[in-house]
């Protein structure tokens, strides 16, 4: 069985909302904060990963 990775979404604020898209399997709703030094954050509930746009090539 094989693991589907991760979701990555490219994103123009710092400041992002996650709630696993999936509608009533998703999960509670997460505000996460993308820091300055990284330009990335993670949902620790689905893995997601959010990257800032100003920082997508860096990230890819």
């Amino acid at each position: 069985m094989t693991i589907q990775a991760p979701e990555t979404k490219i994103v123009e604020t710092y400041r992002v909302a996650c709630d696993g898209g999936e509608g009533a399997l998703g999960h509670p709703r997460v505000w996460l904060q993308i820091p300055l030094e990284t330009g990335w954050v993670e949902c620790s509930y689905c893995d997601c990963k959010f990257i800032h746009k100003d920082y997508e090539t860096a990230n890819n």
